[in-house]
Parts: C-alpha cells; structure tokens; sequence
C-alpha cells in the first residue's frame, strides 16, 4: 500500500513528506485511512532521539481514521468503521488482564519501536523505515494498526478532531477522572495549561470539582482556563511562595494536585499546598530521565499524603474514550477548543508554534473522512 507519510531518517531533523510502501496488514492488524493526527510532545521527544527510537522512523500516536482493510483474524472492527487509535498493549499479561492496559508488561516493546524485526515501510530509494509506533506511526495517508488498539467509535462527531482522545486528552482527563476519581466538592490544583493540562481541568470540571486552580506563567493560558471551567488561575512569574498563593484560595490545602508542567521546582513550591489526605498526580515527563524529584519526606508522612505516576489516564481506550466523545456530544468536554487544525504539509510549521505556545494542540488534517 502506498502512502505518504511524514518520516525522520536522523534524529533532530525535520519531518519530510515521503512516499512509503506499507506492509499488508498481519492477521491481527487493520489498515486505516488516516483523517486527522495529533501533535504530542513525546513525538518530538522520539524525532529528537531522546527516547531510545531507531531511525529511519515514521512517528505519529493520535491518529483517528476508517477502517480501510482488515486482517484475517481481526473480530472487533469492520471495513468503514470510525476508529481512533491508542497506545497498544499486549492484551495477556497481568496488568491488561485486571483492567490496567497502560502499565502493560510490554509497553515499551510495542510502543517505542524497539522490536528489531518489527514490521517496516519501504521508502523510495530502498531504505525501510520502522512503523508501529505506540501500535500506529499515524503520521500519514494510512496506518498500520493493531486490531487491540483500534477503538471504534461513532460517525455523528468530526473524525478529524479525535485523534488527541488517543493520547493526549485522555492521558490528562483520565488522571482525573480514571485515576484520581475526585469526590464533588473536591478541590485540585493543575501545574500546566498545555493540552494535558487543559484536558485534566476539563476532566475535574466534569467530576464536580468545587475550586480548581490552574497554574502558569502565561496570562492568555489561563484566561482559556478559566472559560473551561478554572476557578482560579495563578501565574507564577515573580511568585515567591506558590504554596502561600495557593493556601490563600484553599486555607486548608487542595485534595488534589495534577503536574502537567514537568518542571521539578515547581512541583516541589506547590507541594505547600498541599492539604492532609492529599495526591500529587505525576503526569508529565521529566526533563530528563534520569531526573530525580525531592519531597518533603516527615511533613508527607504526617499528613499522609500520597505521590502516583499516570499513564495514558489509567485509561482503558475501548471504554474511556467512547465516554469522552459522548461528554463532548453532550457540550460537557469541549476539548475541540484546545485545537488548531493544520494542514499535513505544514506539519513542520505546526510543530513550531505547538512548541512557542501558539497552538496548545496541533492536528494535522490529512483526509476527508467518507
């Protein structure tokens, strides 16, 4: 199958528009046509090398799309279906079978292109680039998805909008609203109005929070934050005491901090905010790897307060985001206002003004979606 995909041959260089070969799909894979894909973070952080991706690569996780073909042993979708398409999962291990597909025993085996005889694309002067990238590479015409990660989902709602539900909005929402679980009345501070910042507010907005709190640095960001529903907006530029800020809004400390922002001193100043009974929500990711973070071990222990790693919104995609579409049907989870549509060639262009905070969450625009 022929294609045009956006592939990177080194790392840290541009995406470049170029015909590839796609395998036909194995027993268990579908073929889909993609509409509109998403623009994540960690699709630069592998294009840049940071995350272990060989090369040449095509990247690409927030596709959403039709069923084009089908596999031999596909059951679950038929040929026309609307999917989106999310991060894959082995479907047998423990963590998949008790309902917690993203800490998956083989996550990064099947999402990071680490599986040196994984399927490939053939370019045009011979060369093969890896596919399969969070089970997807949705950077192009057509993907090459795994049957488990192909949620189907109906046909009333703009396709091209809901590749982001794939990863970004439902990593974001789903630490609410899957992991957290917040009671009404509950109180929650976000660090981060980027889309999974924005997405997690949507997600506390839905759950009845009584005061959210969105902090930045950026005025613009969160005025956007407080017309999705932000009681509060803090902009830590020449704030000293984050913490004293916070405890000001909510005397007794917030329930619930959500750290979309990765940045360890910030999350550290917020922590004073904190109230008894507490949960830091980590959710984004560290500068680097190997970067450690320092908590206030005697005063945590005192309160009883708790620190969770988030994946992907403990998310299980063929429940969760069928539930986010229909939240969005009901004017309830107006994700649609964090995107700004591209455009497949320009997606270099995009890439840039996601990256100077112009456009909270690019979608590029490859397909009609008859």
């Amino acid at each position: 199958m022929k294609s045009l995909a956006a592939v990177v041959r080194t790392p840290k260089t541009p995406f470049v528009l170029e015909t590839v070969d796609l395998p036909e799909p194995g027993p268990r894979e579908v073929l889909v046509r993609v509409v509109g894909v998403g623009v994540c973070h960690t699709d630069l952080a592998s294009r840049d090398g940071l995350l272990g991706a060989p090369f040449p690569a095509i990247f690409g996780h927030e596709g959403a799309g039709v069923v084009e073909a089908i596999g031999s042993a596909v059951t679950k979708l038929a040929v026309g279906d609307h999917v989106v398409l999310a991060p894959a999962s082995d479907g047998t291990c423990h963590q998949c079978e008790t309902g917690a597909p993203m800490y998956c025993d083989h996550f990064n085996a099947l999402n990071f292109q680490t599986d040196p005889d994984g399927p490939r694309a053939r370019l045009d002067d011979g060369a093969q680039a890896y596919l399969k990238y969070f089970g997807q590479s949705s950077f192009g015409q057509y993907a090459l998805a795994g049957e488990r990660n192909a949620v189907k989902v109906r046909k009333d709602v703009p396709l091209h909008l809901l590749g982001p539900l794939g990863c970004g909005i439902q990593t974001g929402a789903g630490t609410v609203m899957n992991g957290m679980r917040p009671r009404a009345g509950s109180t929650i501070m976000i660090l981060g109005t980027g889309a999974v910042g924005l997405a997690a507010l949507l997600g506390a907005v839905v759950c009845g929070c009584a005061t959210i709190i969105a902090v930045d640095r950026v005025d613009s960001r969160l005025e956007l934050a407080r017309s999705l529903g932000a009681t509060h907006g803090i902009n830590t530029t020449g704030l000293t005491d984050l913490g004293a800020a916070v405890r000001e809004i909510v005397p007794q400390g917030v329930d619930y901090i959500v750290d979309a922002a990765g940045a360890p001193g910030l999350i550290q100043a917020a922590l004073a905010g904190l109230g008894r009974l507490g949960m830091l929500g980590l959710v984004a990711v560290p500068p680097t790897a190997d970067r450690s973070l320092e908590l206030p071990w005697f005063p945590m222990l005192l309160a009883g307060q708790s620190v969770r790693g988030f994946v992907e919104g403990d998310s299980v995609p063929d429940i969760f985001i069928p539930q986010m579409i229909e939240l969005y049907r009901q004017g309830r989870f107006p994700f649609d206002r964090l995107i700004k549509a591209y455009p497949f060639d320009q997606i270099n262009a995009a890439i840039a003004d996601q990256l100077a905070g112009q456009t909270i969450k690019a979608v590029l625009e490859i397909g009609a979606p008859a």
